[in-house]
């Protein structure tokens, strides 16, 4: 079973702290990001960053959804992991100053795949189908930041 990764990035007119704290608010912003891939959102504890958990169900494709219950964490400043409780799915979240009120987002999930024929399939469609969603989140968090 091999490592699948699904990275995405945007910079966003926006300051790093002004970003990081849309994607942070779990409780309020966060679930106005989410495109029409994602259900069921709801946060069970917490509510802001660190210790927060949330469940969601992220249907990827036509056949396959998941069932995400994640714990937030903060490692550094920046950053948020996700860490999905129902399977090997990490997401970070990393936001930087990219200059003059400007931020660049970074978002990395990583799973481990599944084997033989279908792990390739996986590994080699599944990244792109991810970025596509996370490409939408990116944009409708930069139009509420640079509002």
């Amino acid at each position: 079973m091999a490592q699948v990764e699904a990275t995405t990035e945007r910079i966003v007119a926006a300051d790093a702290e002004t970003v990081f704290d849309a994607l942070a608010d779990y409780s309020g912003t966060r679930a106005k990001l989410l495109p029409e891939q994602f259900s069921e959102y709801e946060v069970r504890e917490g509510g802001d960053g660190e210790g927060t958990l949330v469940h969601w169900r992220l249907q990827a494709t036509s056949k396959r959804v998941r069932d995400c219950l994640l714990e937030v964490s903060e490692p550094t400043d920046g950053e948020l992991v996700e860490k999905d409780r129902n399977s090997s799915m990490v997401t970070t979240w990393r936001v930087t100053p990219a200059g003059e009120g400007k931020s660049r987002v970074v978002v990395t999930t990583t799973w481990t795949g599944a084997g033989g024929i279908g792990g390739f399939f996986e590994k080699t469609f599944a990244p792109k189908g991810l970025g596509r969603i996370y490409d939408a989140v990116l944009a409708r968090l930069a139009a509420e930041v640079e509002k």
